[in-house]
Order: C-alpha cells, then structure tokens, then sequence
C-alpha cells in the first residue's frame, strides 16, 4: 500500500528521544521544548513560540489570550477541519460561518467585509452581530492545505474593525504570502499542528507563534496551570496544555531538516500538476501567484460526473494506493448547524470533489508515477 500521508523519521528521532530517557527529562520540562521552540519560531520569522499538546489546544489557548470569551462569535471559514471550530467552541464562543474565496480556498475578505457592514453594530467597545446579539471578538482565517489566507485584505478589516487575527496555520510551515513568512502575514498570533501527518511531527503537538511579547507571554502563563510564583499559587484558570520533551525530541529532530521536507512536499505536487493540469475531467489544488504554499497535501479535483471521489477512492484502494476525501465543512456538522451562517455556494461546490493522493516526503518519483496512471486509468 503506498500510505497518503505519513511521518517520515531519520536517525536523529532516536538519538534525541535515547536523550530524554537517559536525563530523565521525558515529561512537560526539558531542554528540547525550549530548544523547539526556537527552532519553529525561527522557521516562522516570529519573536516568541509557545508548544502545546496539540493544534487544537493551541488554538484554544490563543483566543482565550486573545480576550474570546463565553456568548462570543468568531469569523471563520467553513471550509476548514472541525478542530478549527471545536477551539472556538472551548472558549464557550461560536464561530461565524463564511464561505471561501473560489480561487484560494481561503476566507473571502470581500464577503467578510460585506458581513460585517451589514450584519454588526457598534456598542461602544464591543462589534455586535446583529442577528444572534452577540460580541464578535476575532477573526479566524484558516491557511488552507498550506496557502495563506488573503492576510492584507483581512488585516486591513481587522484594523477598521477593532478584531485581534488568530490564524489557523496547522498545515503552513513554510508558507509564504508576497514573499513573507507567517510571523510577517499579518496576525496577532497563529498556530501551527505537529500532527502524524503534517509536513513536521513531533507525534501530535502544537505551536502558538506571535510578535507580540504581551501575547506570548500571556499564551504560555494560560497553557502552563496560570501558575502564579514558585509555590503552587494560581491566579486565575488555567490549563495543563504543555508539550512533553519527548515530544519536542521528536519535534527538533524533524527541525533540522524541515526546508528539505517541505522541498519535497512541493516537488511532490509539482509532479501532480504537471500530470493533472490540463486534464479535462480534473483540476488541481489552488497555486496563487502572490503567494507560495507549504504544499501539506496534495491532489485533484473531479469535474466529471463519471465519476464520485467516493468512487475514485476505493478503486485506488483496490490498487493499493490509500487517498483521502476532504473535511467536511463545519456548517454541515451536527454541534454547528445551528451557528450564524452566510450563503456557501463556494464551499459547498467544492469539497465532495476533493480527492488528496499520496504525498509522504519520501515519496519515490516510481510510486507516485503508479498513483498518477491508476488516477487516470480509473478516470
């Protein structure tokens, strides 16, 4: 079977996990999750970077630092993976659903504008949505399968507006928006995942990275028990969202090489646009030219009627070739049916059509060229 997407380990995973066992430093203190904290901070050009035990914690953790609190609303787009919504939901908050940009798959600054002229009202500090009565307290954009959101257009909504940005950057290490890295892009902290099948694991994990030492230095008082001195004194509620070192071990050990693994992952689709791109019952993934995606996942989408992804993906199976279908959006999920909403006629066009393929770094150029004919033999 060639797998879709797994972690691809090298010598130094074990060296550095012998390392933690043999210091003892095995649990949430150690010198491998300060050290891959750096590392990440320096890949994302950011002055600061908090680890976590996951993306989603990590995304709690940044809205609650942003000031996200219970009976608030957060924009964000419905063409994301649930963990994105369940973060908001962790705060007690719920997201404004909107729909993408058709060409990016990212949140559709045009529309969000629109929303938020004709859908809020200013009460003093707080922006009111009208419909639900509501504060809405920030904005998500989600860096879809690695293509940056349209962060200038966002940020010059989240200026007018008063919003603080929490980006959901899980799969964008080693994206670029007009020649800028995530910690240039705009927002106020963003969040990268460590999960077995991102570019860089660390097992599972994640990362708030940010600018803005106040924010930081909040985001790690919130993820470590807001624990107040030395003696156990806590001043507020807080919660036990560390990173273990053995994780981290495994994190630094992906670091050191994660230009090279992101190298591949680009060449990989490289390979599948070049098969793909002038097929006429297929397309490929988003490619902005202002912009140079991380490349997580790679593959098609169908315009024919021939065939269902469904369909498509247990006759590669049958082959051995493992792929998989796009999330579903959040609008269509059972805890978010009821949340404020726009029109999705974008999102809802799209993600039944989505087909990733296999995309693993190592990847041999022979096996990718088995799951480009069995795609096109099947077509």
């Amino acid at each position: 079977m060639i797998p879709h997407a797994r972690p691809v380990m090298s010598d130094k995973e074990s060296l550095y996990l012998q390392e933690c066992v043999t210091t003892n430093f095995v649990s949430s203190v150690g010198p491998f999750v300060e050290r891959f904290e750096r590392q990440v901070a320096e890949a994302t050009g950011t002055t600061g970077a908090v680890a976590t035990s996951s993306g989603t914690t990590a995304l709690h953790a940044s809205l609650l630092t942003v000031g996200v609190g219970r009976d608030d609303l957060v924009v964000l787009p419905s063409f994301t993976f649930i963990a994105s919504a369940n973060a908001i939901a962790h705060c007690g908050a719920m997201p404004w659903l909107m729909d993408i940009d058709a060409e990016t798959w990212t949140l559709d600054a045009v529309l969000l504008r629109r929303a938020l002229e004709r859908d809020t009202r200013r009460e003093g500090d707080r922006l009111i949505h009208a419909g639900s009565g509501c504060r809405v307290a920030a904005i998500m954009p989600v860096h879809t399968l690695g293509v940056a959101a349209e962060m200038d257009a966002l940020r010059r909504i989240a200026d007018d507006y008063r919003l603080p940005i929490v980006a959901d950057a899980a799969a964008a290490l080693g994206a670029t928006f007009r020649g800028r890295s995530i910690g240039a892009m705009g927002a106020d902290l963003s969040v990268i995942s460590f999960n077995g099948n991102k570019t860089v694991t660390a097992g599972g994990g994640g990362m708030i990275v940010g600018n803005d030492a106040a924010l930081i230095k909040r985001a790690r008082h919130l993820t470590t028990t807001a624990r107040a001195g030395e003696e156990y004194a806590h001043d507020e509620v807080g919660y036990n969202y560390r990173m273990t070192n053995l994780q981290a071990a495994v994190g630094c050990a992906q670091m050191d090489r994660w230009r090279e693994m992101v190298e591949a992952k680009k060449r990989i689709r490289r390979r599948y646009d070049e098969a793909f791109g002038n097929h006429p019952s297929l397309s490929t993934l988003p490619d902005p030219a202002d912009r140079e995606s991380a490349c997580w996942l790679s593959g098609i989408r169908l315009r024919t009627s021939i065939l269902t992804v469904r369909a498509l993906r247990d006759r590669l199976r049958a082959e051995g070739i493992e792929t998989r279908a796009f999330w579903q959006p959040v609008h269509l999920q059972a805890p978010y049916r009821l949340a404020p909403a726009t029109e999705m006629p974008v999102t809802e066009s799209l993600w039944q059509t989505i087909l990733t393929l296999p995309c693993s770094t190592d990847l041999s150029e022979a096996d990718q060229a088995r799951v480009i004919d069995a795609v096109k033999g099947a077509i």
